[in-house]
């Protein structure tokens, strides 16, 4: 968890590197049983007023294993983290090592699953190699990303619409392969599992706001599993959009700019709270948004930006009209991903299996980290171990774990606790 690789525990611990992967497995059990254990309070219901939720994705990249064959299996993980707290629900990897690929490619081929539509197969949700082979047919060029926040996010509704399933946003090239052991999930299987998860750990929730990174396969996940909340007005969905790509001074400039008008502001109103003030201004841009894409999504370009975000748009998914501007302006004012990106950066900063590969000209869009694992299982396991680590044992603000903040622990949890727990 601390960005040790694993030749160096093997040394410093002198221990095999047969023995370092079955106390990985074993550590990974653990956390799952501890963590189950504790969140069972969420499923039987624990009272919980309302929850603001990031939901993003990462991908990883699994190394090459012969000099004969060197594209990468990608996958890619989806988490949910609450705004108030920190704390990370459920962070899912498209892929599952109990299945076995051989078997069922000969059981597709012999039963002719393959002959049927797509959404009707009995492996749909797996990466076989007839569905590879087709991937690589299309292959969607994708667009230009602009400088400007609204020209990304006009491209991201450009690309989707490109596809032939709107919701599939996972494509292979040359460059990849599909893993040799376990088997490769279709990711958009991936986010509706992932949502659905959710749906039955939020049973206590009284109201629920999921703040989504602009995807259409994330969009229809959360709407189809919380369908019944959302008609019944206790869930809502936002877009959130980021400008990923400004430097800092860029960033610097926006919040600058940010602080100018919210001076201002509170200069010309001076008889209003701070918070009346935000209000205020997020409702002067309620009422410049604009429509972007085919289905004239309305986008608001959030007045505060900090460095994680510096430029961000948001657009209401779930709109029926019933919200008074500030109620509806004080939910703008809360979309953010800020909470997943940092569990995220978190985990490429500490767990050197998982630290960002970089490719070069020479490489030709192939990458390649002495650090990365070579079996996509242990991508999984080491997932389970920091989401418990991050949770329970890494103490943040207030002094305080994310467990704590929301409720699921008194303190910081020992290690030996989660090590050893029955």
């Amino acid at each position: 968890m601390n960005k040790s690789p694993l030749r160096r525990i093997c040394e410093v611990a002198d221990i095999a590197p047969p023995g370092l992967y079955g106390k990985i497995e074993f550590l990974a059990s653990q956390c799952q049983a501890f963590v189950a254990d504790r969140e069972r309070k969420l499923v039987e219901g624990m009272p919980t007023r309302r929850l603001y939720l990031a939901t993003d994705r990462q991908d990883y990249v699994v190394n090459w294993s012969r000099e004969t064959d060197r594209r990468n299996v990608v996958l890619h993980a989806v988490g949910t983290a609450d705004s108030e707290t920190g704390y990370v629900f459920g962070m899912h990897l498209n892929y599952d090592e109990s299945l076995n690929i051989d078997a069922m490619e000969a059981e597709a081929k012999a039963s002719g699953d393959l002959d049927v539509r797509r959404p009707f197969r009995r492996y749909a949700r797996c990466w076989l190699a007839a569905d590879y082979a087709e991937s690589l047919r299309f292959r969607s060029a994708g667009s230009q990303k602009g400088r400007k926040l609204h020209q990304d996010i006009q491209d991201a509704y450009d690309e989707a619409q490109e596809r032939d399933d709107i919701e599939v946003f996972e494509t292979q090239d040359a460059n990849r392969r599909l893993p040799t052991k376990g088997v490769q999930i279709h990711a958009e299987y991936t986010l509706y599992g992932h949502f659905f998860y959710l749906r039955q750990l939020f049973s206590g929730v009284e109201k629920l706001r999921f703040f989504l990174d602009q995807d259409a396969g994330m969009r229809a996940a959360c709407l189809s599993a919380f369908q019944p909340e959302i008609a019944a007005r206790t869930a809502d969905a936002f877009y959130v959009r980021i400008a990923q790509k400004l430097s800092v001074p860029e960033k610097r400039a926006a919040i600058a700019e940010s602080r100018q008008a919210f001076a201002m502001a509170r200069q010309a109103h001076p008889d209003l709270t701070e918070n009346a003030v935000k209000l205020l201004l997020i409702k002067e841009r309620m009422a410049d948004m604009a429509a972007i894409g085919r289905w004239r999504d309305r986008w608001l370009t959030h007045p505060f930006p900090h460095m994680s975000e510096p430029r961000k748009a948001v657009c209401y998914l779930t709109d029926y009209g019933d919200y008074d501007p500030d109620h509806l302006a004080w939910l703008y004012h809360k979309a953010t991903l800020h909470p997943i990106d940092n569990f995220f950066m978190q985990v490429r900063r500490r767990l050197s299996l998982l630290e960002r590969p970089f490719d070069t000209p020479s490489q030709r869009g192939r990458v390649w980290s002495g650090y990365s694992p070579y079996n996509p299982a242990m991508i999984q396991k080491v997932l389970a171990i920091f989401r418990v680590f991050y949770n329970y044992c890494l103490v943040g603000q207030q002094g305080k774990t994310p467990a704590m903040r929301l409720g699921l622990a008194k303190g910081k949890v020992d290690l030996e606790d989660v090590i050893y727990f029955a």
